[in-house]
């Protein structure tokens, strides 16, 4: 009788810190995406960052929150975010559940200045994007990939810059800048999709199958990318 006892308390115990533990991650998750909507929407908010122009035609948008200066010194894994979408079978409607994602590799010449760097990157085409939902892509090799150029408009952005899949941006200590990521990967991360949706499901599926709908920690960063660019402009 008493080891049944010490089994049912040590079963009960186990259930209950198993469930803690997941707990704890889908929060990790969450507190994630929540940092993404806030990211964005500080960005958005200022006039002199992201051209409209250029966030008019995205399709997706990676927002990568508080990358830190360290990992970019060891060359290790350093990012995580997520990527949004704009629905519909042409990415022209409004910003949908988001997938996790993963920004890995690169080598000291990626070092940003300040303790702490927020990354945005800009899907410019249908292909770059589907080809990050379904598998790991490097940038610049992969696919073309340049510094975002910043500003009320984009007519001072060169022909290189505008014929890029990808344009990306980082923000230090306040400081906004568009930057080169050449030589990293970009994945999606199915670990982190599965703790935040409860449930195995992949980018390609949340994005394109729309098998999921959005978390309540995306209502932020949804909301400001469906205010500041509601549809798709050719």
């Amino acid at each position: 009788m008493r080891k049944a006892w010490v089994s049912l308390v040590a079963t009960a115990f186990l259930g209950f810190t198993g469930s803690s533990l997941l707990a704890a991650d889908d929060v990790k998750e969450a507190d994630r995406v929540q940092n993404a909507g806030q990211v964005m929407t500080e960005i958005l908010n200022v006039p002199d960052d992201i051209p409209q122009d250029i966030l008019n035609k995205a399709y997706c948008v990676v927002v990568l929150p508080s990358v830190l200066k360290a990992a970019f010194i060891v060359g290790a894994s350093y990012g995580r975010g997520v990527m949004t979408c704009r629905g519909g079978a042409n990415f022209e409607g409004p910003w949908g559940a988001p997938t996790m994602m993963a920004l890995e590799g690169g080598s000291v010449g990626f070092q940003i200045g300040g303790e702490a760097t927020d990354f945005v990157l800009l899907l410019m085409s249908d292909r770059s994007a589907k080809g990050i939902l379904t598998s790991k892509v490097k940038l610049g090799a992969d696919a073309s990939a340049a510094a975002g150029p910043k500003g009320r408009t984009a007519s001072a952005a060169t022909d290189a810059t505008m014929r890029a899949e990808i344009l990306s941006y980082s923000r230090a200590r306040g400081a906004f800048a568009g930057v080169s990521l050449e030589g990293s990967t970009l994945r999606p991360d199915n670990d982190a999709n599965k703790k935040l949706y409860g449930k195995e499901v992949n980018a390609e599926a949340i994005v394109l199958k729309h098998a999921v709908v959005a978390p309540p920690s995306a209502k932020l960063l949804l909301h400001t990318l469906d205010l500041k660019s509601p549809h798709r402009k050719k």
